[in-house]
């Protein structure tokens, strides 16, 4: 095991030529710091009492030991996050980092996600193909817990408590208290502590100068691809941009275990806003739309959404019909490119 991780830690395998990011830094290797996950006691206490993380956490920490994390915030699962994942696949078993809790912690209003939580582990198995045919997994850690520390205290707690092998960040990745720490203290501090660090250049956005889009992200952006800017695209419904931006078509996802709130028509099904459970374009009307009642059924549609509802418009005239005979959780509506 130490002798092949250390192979793929020294010698990360090349950037296919097509890839958007480059690795413009790493770290020396000291494979002395990877351990199996059997050999790794779990770590609890630092982490929330309250028993549904606990359990996140347990599962994340015996799995996280030996592996190699992407750090950010991993709302959209972008291509730029999708970039992240590939280059941690490149040396180790692959996870994504990020904090859970912040909006709480800031007194932040809460917004709906860009991707449904159900849906992430989806999205996750479909990038297998770029990541070495690993699934990579997310690992959260509560934000209240690791808020206060310092960079070194972080990077050492990535190194000692959770016993992964190997960092990957972005060039604009901060973090550490205050957002006091940058890229390249990131790439001295794992060093330091005897861990690889992938430093990888932003994916930028080839559509940056698009007419549709207003951006008025703050100066530090300079055109990546960003969770910022797939709201900004889904804001004016601009769906063949999202659809960049994403690497794959928008899906929003609805509760439907409740089918009171429901309405039903030959050729039309109505749910109200209440119902979603991620971020919907803007209202109007959206062409060449795919309803899917679970993975296989599939229907296309026309999706019109209004202040208080979407409606799922097709031609067949029993949709009705398949939504009552079957238990369904979710209603997926997966968006072409067109636009409204």
């Amino acid at each position: 095991f130490h002798h092949t991780f250390h192979h793929h830690l020294s010698f990360p395998r090349p950037l296919n030529p097509s890839s958007f990011a480059a690795i413009i830094a790493t770290t020396t290797h000291n494979p002395t710091k990877c351990y199996s996950s059997r050999e790794i006691p779990l770590f609890f206490d630092s982490f929330s009492q309250q028993e549904d993380e606990r359990e996140i956490l347990s599962d994340g920490v015996s799995a996280v030991a030996g592996g190699v994390v992407a750090l950010g915030k991993f709302d959209a699962l972008h291509i730029g996050h999708r970039e992240l994942a590939i280059q941690a696949s490149r040396a180790g078993p692959p996870f994504l980092l990020s904090f859970v809790g912040m909006a709480k912690v800031f007194g932040w209003e809460h917004r709906a996600p860009i991707v449904a939580k159900c849906d992430r582990k989806r999205i996750l198995s479909s990038w297998v193909p770029y990541c070495g045919n690993m699934v990579p997994e997310e690992f959260q850690i509560e934000f209240s817990s690791v808020r206060h520390l310092s960079p070194q205290q972080f990077v050492e707690k990535l190194s000692k408590e959770l016993r992964v092998c190997g960092v990957v960040a972005g060039e604009n990745y901060r973090f550490g208290y205050k957002a006091a720490g940058d890229a390249l203290e990131l790439v001295k501090l794992c060093e330091e502590y005897g861990m690889e660090a992938y430093i990888i250049k932003s994916v930028m956005d080839k559509n940056q100068f698009s007419t549709n889009i207003n951006s008025n992200t703050g100066s530090k952006e300079r055109g990546q691809v960003s969770s910022t800017r797939v709201r900004e695209a889904l804001a004016v419904g601009d769906m063949k941009y999202v659809s960049e931006l994403l690497g794959r078509q928008h899906r929003l996802v609805l509760m439907a275990t409740d089918r009171e709130k429901f309405s039903f028509s030959q050729y039309k099904v109505s749910a109200p806003k209440s119902c979603l459970l991620n971020l919907a374009p803007k209202e109007g009307l959206y062409e060449k739309c795919s309803l899917l009642f679970g993975e296989e059924n599939v229907m296309l549609c026309r999706v019109i959404i209004d202040s208080k509802f979407v409606h799922i418009e097709t031609d067949y005239g029993g949709s009705s019909d398949i939504f009552g005979t079957q238990n369904l959780q979710y209603l997926h509506i997966e968006f072409g490119d067109s636009s409204t």
